[in-house]
C-alpha cells in the first residue's frame, strides 16, 4: 500500500481500509496461533499498513484545524 494512494482517499474510505486491515490482522493472528500461517512476514506488513492508514488519517485531521 502506497502513502500517496492513501492520501487521495477520503475519510470514509480510510475508515473502510482500516477496518479491512484490522480484520485481516485478526485472521492472520488466528492462523498464526493455530500454526497454520506459512508466511509470518504478512503480520508485519499488515501492522505497517495499519500504521500508515492511521498516520494519514491523523494528517488529515491536523490539516483541517
Amino acid at each position: 500500500m502506497n502513502v500517496e494512494q492513501l492520501r487521495e482517499k477520503n475519510e470514509t474510505e480510510l475508515q473502510e481500509e482500516l477496518l479491512s486491515l484490522a480484520k485481516e490482522r485478526f485472521n492472520l493472528r488466528m492462523h498464526n496461533g493455530s500454526g497454520q500461517l506459512p508466511t509470518h512476514h504478512q503480520l508485519r506488513a499488515v501492522r505497517k499498513n495499519i500504521a500508515r492508514v492511521k498516520t494519514v488519517m491523523r494528517e488529515k485531521v491536523k490539516a483541517e484545524s
